[in-house]
């Protein structure tokens, strides 16, 4: 047996009944030669750290903007904390770890620079079915690797398109991603909104902070127990109703606090008001994208394709294309020595 194979054996002799077996994946698009040493979720988590939109979350916005301050959490931070959190709560409940993992990482391989800032303005400019997570399948389906897309598994691609809102994964792994993506931005945007100096963990109410606890780590830990005991032995994953309800009252104080904040959102306009200039010019010139994304003008609109664009772009990649399409450069004579 290959490595693989004995991996996918261990599965169906540890794993719970409810967990997701590689075995039962339904593939992918393309055909493909299997590897003797990862799984096909194991192998769908190292496509996707190794594709360039991943490293490019390094660059984008979590909830402050463009931060020089290099403590504050970026897309990426936020990637590398909800997968811990996925994993922690999977390994408990016994369910498929690869799977969680993979579209874990994958879940926001789509945001768009500027964090939230940036999907509103594709809303407005491109469409206002536009969400992130759309754009995240998009760009695992037809953008990575140059237009090749990466080839995923049906589970992991269900799980990345499912992690918000009201969606519901097909798996229980895919399910867990909401969860984590939630504990992990409420918490580390407590930590990062007191580092800024505009809230300070006095300021949350007492009456959440006795549930859910006033550290950042017990916060953490009261959380992610929560969903654990909610879901042990259960064939879908929920938390306990008490923390449950603290959690989303804190999110809701965390909206007008931090979400809301002028200090915290005070260059948003600015940056929207970039995003949209951007986008109407490359909308009148396509051509000026780079290849790929010109290239795809031809069998889809171009407003899509630009927004494709936008969506790829770093907070500093956007500044510097505005800066060169819209900046007048400072002209110098050279000086002889």
């Amino acid at each position: 047996m290959t490595v693989a194979e004995l991996f996918c054996e261990r599965e169906k002799e540890t794993l719970s009944p409810y967990a997701f077996l590689t075995a039962n994946t339904k593939g992918r698009d393309y055909a493909y030669t299997p590897c003797s040493n990862r799984t096909e979720f194991q192998r769908d988590r190292d496509k996707i750290i190794h594709s360039k939109a991943f490293r490019r979350l390094m660059h984008k916005t979590q909830v402050f903007l463009f931060p020089v301050d290099e403590h504050y959490r970026t897309r990426l931070t936020h990637t590398l904390e909800v997968a811990q959190i996925a994993r922690i709560i999977c390994r408990a409940l016994m369910l498929n770890e690869d799977l969680c993992e993979a579209a874990a990482l994958g879940h926001d391989l789509g945001h768009t620079p500027f964090g939230h800032a940036g999907e509103t303005v594709m809303q407005e400019c491109f469409d206002p079915g536009f969400t992130h997570y759309k754009q995240s399948v998009r760009v695992v389906e037809r953008l990575e690797n140059g237009g090749e897309g990466l080839n995923l598994t049906v589970e992991v691609r269900d799980g990345i398109l499912n992690h918000a809102g009201d969606n519901q994964a097909e798996t229980l792994e895919g399910r867990i991603i909401k969860f984590a993506d939630r504990i992990a931005y409420i918490n580390h945007d407590i930590d990062d909104a007191c580092r800024a100096g505009i809230l300070t963990v006095d300021d949350i109410p007492k009456e959440i902070l006795s549930v859910v606890g006033k550290g950042h780590s017990q916060r953490i830990n009261t959380m992610v127990t929560s969903v654990i005991d909610g879901s042990r032995d259960k064939p879908d994953i929920q938390m306990t109703e008490e923390v449950g309800q603290a959690m989303l009252e804190l999110r809701s104080f965390l909206f007008d606090a931090v979400y809301k904040n002028p200090v915290a959102k005070g260059e948003e306009i600015k940056a929207k008001s970039m995003l949209r200039e951007l986008y109407e010019y490359f909308v009148f010139h396509p051509e000026e994208m780079p290849e790929l994304y010109y290239y795809n003008t031809e069998f889809e609109p171009v407003g899509r394709c630009v927004c494709d664009y936008i969506s790829s772009m770093t907070d500093r990649y956007a500044i510097d294309i505005f800066k060169k399409l819209f900046m007048p450069a400072v002209w110098q004579k050279k000086t002889d020595y």
